[in-house]
């Protein structure tokens, strides 16, 4: 069969070309809804993804409300605990040192350590002197290795500034706790300071055989 060329076929008819618009109108109006119904789905899951944003939103604040919370309890709890134990060794804790043959001339608490530009660097919670010795006291409810740590930063800050001053007295360091766990009183032992823990309603003196502390 012979192909009709293109120049040689008749014309549309009025019928034809009203199909042919007939479709298109069809497929426009589909096409309409179509939109209409992807822009209505749309928007929904905008209104379902924006609640679902809000309730974590809200949830997130609501546990982070709650850990600030716990944590202030947790802070307070053990600030009371290192204040009960400050209350337990003050009393003592010449006594204490006493019967080791230290004897002081004077002591103070909560004491403010200035540098030479009269800034305030640190505080100790104890401290004992005489003409030759200071004894730095730090007091923790539980004690931790980095409690231990920071104290021998204290004192090796405590002696800098003490040099410069040209106060070359020796410089002691004591760590008091109410629960001292058997590592952190090794490392404390192997750190040259003085340990001391409660027992019952008063603190004494945990001395290891062979204990040397350090002087700074």
């Amino acid at each position: 069969m012979v192909a009709t060329p293109v120049e040689d076929r008749p014309p549309a008819t009025p019928e034809e070309i009203w199909a042919i618009l007939r479709e298109a109108a069809k497929w426009r109006e589909e096409h309409e809804v179509w939109r209409a119904e992807a822009a209505k789905e749309e928007a929904k899951r905008k209104v379902e993804l924006d609640k679902m944003w809000k309730d974590t939103l809200a949830l997130w604040n609501k546990a982070d409300d709650k850990l600030k919370t716990m944590k202030g309890e947790v802070g307070g709890l053990s600030n009371t605990f290192g204040q009960m134990v400050e209350h337990l060794v003050i009393p003592g804790i010449e006594e204490r040192l006493g019967e080791l043959g230290f004897r002081f001339t004077h002591i103070s608490t909560h004491r403010r350590i200035k540098n030479e530009s009269g800034n305030i660097v640190m505080e100790i919670d104890v401290v004992l002197e005489n003409s030759d010795t200071i004894v730095a006291v730090e007091t923790k409810g539980k004690p931790s290795g980095d409690d231990i740590s920071d104290l021998e930063e204290k004192l090796s800050k405590l002696r800098g500034i003490l040099l410069g001053m040209g106060d070359g007295r020796r410089i002691l360091g004591v760590i008091a706790g109410a629960v001292f766990g058997s590592a952190q009183k090794q490392a404390a032992h192997e750190a040259g300071l003085f340990v001391v823990v409660q027992t019952g309603d008063t603190m004494k003196m945990d001395i290891p055989k062979g204990f040397k502390p350090r002087e700074w």
